[in-house]
């Protein structure tokens, strides 16, 4: 891990990943629309409001994996010190609560004509909103001091406490009895989901974490960027200006 904590080497490393991620999602995501759009069969049940899941669930797959993604990187910050995972994280706070949005709105559009109402409280949709409101705790929490490594700790530790909600996501349709259908596809077997259905599934989940890839890779480079200006700012402030003609030199 130490290798890539010299911001210079992430930056050669992201020039190299940033081309192969960001075309893999744009193939991606415009393989798995198709799929999804036109290639899938309409469910006997739930008719073409079926096609909002290809993006509910890849939305809420990545909602999920970026926390966990995040949590580590605090871990990494807190414990080992790594000069770039607070960097990471709050790279990826602000894209993982967009993706949570994304999950919360779907899920809400599906509801709708499959409950009869927009939201229930049920335990898997509680505990996304939990979730969001935690990505919005660390961003607020990352900003809300003048030393931003003080802010940086204590987002961290917020991850870190937050992390106990994964399992009960994951878990809460095993746990409680609940409106939510339960896990098709990661599942001990065969996943309950036609082929049909399940390709632009994956091909979403794909796409989604190409894309999240893409995006971390961005908003970490340009939060390095700033950085640097800003040290060079305050650097250039430090040093003391020419003296006055006739002045003491």
């Amino acid at each position: 891990m130490q290798r890539f904590a010299n911001p210079g080497r992430f930056r050669r490393l992201a020039r190299v990943v940033l081309p192969w991620t960001s075309g893999a999602a744009v193939v991606l995501l415009v393989a798995g629309l198709w799929f999804a759009l036109a290639a899938s069969p309409a469910d006997y049940q739930q008719g073409e409001s079926v096609r909002i899941m290809y993006v509910h669930v890849p939305a809420a797959w990545t909602a999920m994996a970026v926390y966990l993604a995040l949590a580590v990187a605090s871990a990494l910050a807190l414990v080992w010190k790594h000069p770039l995972a607070d960097v990471a994280a709050q790279a990826m706070a602000p894209i993982g609560a967009c993706f949570t949005a994304v999950c919360l709105l779907t899920g809400s559009l599906w509801g709708k004509p499959m409950w009869g109402t927009w939201w229930v409280w049920d335990a898997r949709l509680t505990s996304v909103l939990i979730l969001f409101f935690l990505y919005l705790g660390h961003i607020a929490l990352a900003n809300a001091f003048d030393d931003w490594q003080r802010g940086a700790r204590a987002a961290a530790v917020l991850a870190l406490v937050g992390a106990v909600n994964l399992p009960v996501i994951k878990f809460s349709v095993d746990w409680w009895n609940t409106l939510h259908q339960p896990a098709s596809v990661t599942r001990i077997g065969a996943p309950a989901i036609h082929p049909a259905m399940l390709t632009p599934l994956l091909l979403m989940g794909f796409a989604f974490a190409a894309l999240f890839a893409t995006l971390l890779i961005w908003r970490m480079e340009t939060a390095l960027a700033e950085r640097r200006l800003r040290a060079l700012a305050a650097a250039s402030a430090a040093e003391p200006g020419p003296a006055l003609a006739g002045g003491p030199a």
